[in-house]
């Protein structure tokens, strides 16, 4: 019987297939390519890393741990500032450097990418027109299908706020799940009661906040480098760029959250 070889950092990373994953298409290859293919790689690892924080989330907030809650929640807002700092980085490659690769990416885009689509459907921005992006069977349509069907993020708040003693509206626990997330005045009336006499709960409320904050300012940091890259130009894959990107700016994720401020 051979002697299994020791776990090593590189076995135990598997560094030797990571480093293999940057495949360049552009001839020489164009030297900012290899940054290009680097940075939107590590986004999907930490689209990886949501999710699966998201795992833990969800069910922590169904059955009232406001501890496990409140730290799945810090995890995940590190993250996203940590995506944002990422822009920095990528800002740093012109528009004549990346023009000098573009057409290689032909119809792909970071717009198909279905782990952030996953994503913001499981966080409650949910459109059933973009499973057509996706090949029907595949594991990708699939994926986003199952994230489409299931409760949302907000879903599993409302059940905490239920175990906390909350009266929430029936109709909000037992809303349709694949239905955009709207504004709800009895939901707003309860937030604010909890607001103003329990303090813990406020907290998760607090981090909600900042999630759709975080969201929003990766959203807004995304547009600005894509308008400092292609300017008005269609964007990769034919979408239009920046100016569809702009217009998913300044869309919150939990509206009642928001809403209730002007009531406090």
């Amino acid at each position: 019987m051979s002697t299994p070889k020791p776990v090593t950092y590189s076995s135990y990373l598997q560094i030797d297939a990571l480093l293999q994953l940057q495949q360049p298409l552009s001839e020489g290859p164009e030297h900012d390519e290899t940054l290009f293919i680097i940075i939107h790689q590590v986004y999907e690892l930490w689209f990886k890393q949501l999710l699966h924080e998201l795992d833990a989330l969800e069910p922590a907030l169904r059955r009232g741990d406001t501890v496990r809650a409140l730290a799945a929640l810090k995890r995940m807002l590190t993250i996203l500032k940590t995506l944002v700092q990422q822009v920095d980085v990528l800002e740093t490659m012109t528009p004549l450097s990346f023009n000098a690769f573009r057409t290689r990416l032909e119809a792909s885009s970071g717009f198909q990418s279905a782990q952030f689509r996953t994503l913001e459907f499981r966080l409650g921005h949910k459109r059933a027109s973009l499973l057509a992006q996706y090949a029907e069977g595949g594991a990708e349509h699939q994926r986003l299908a199952a994230a489409l069907a299931a409760p949302t993020l907000w879903d599993a708040f409302l059940r905490y706020l239920e175990n906390m003693g909350c009266a929430v509206p029936a109709a909000a626990l037992s809303r349709d799940v694949c239905a955009p997330l709207a504004p709800d005045a009895e939901v707003q009336a309860v937030l604010i009661t909890l607001y103003r006499g329990n303090e813990f709960p406020a907290q998760v409320c607090e981090r909600l906040v900042d999630l759709d904050e975080g969201l929003q300012e990766w959203r807004y940091r995304h547009v600005k480098m894509v308008e400092r890259t292609l300017g008005a130009k269609i964007g990769t894959g034919g979408s239009s760029g920046a100016e569809y990107l702009r217009r998913t700016l300044f869309t919150p994720l939990f509206p009642d959250l928001w809403d209730i401020r002007s009531q406090l």
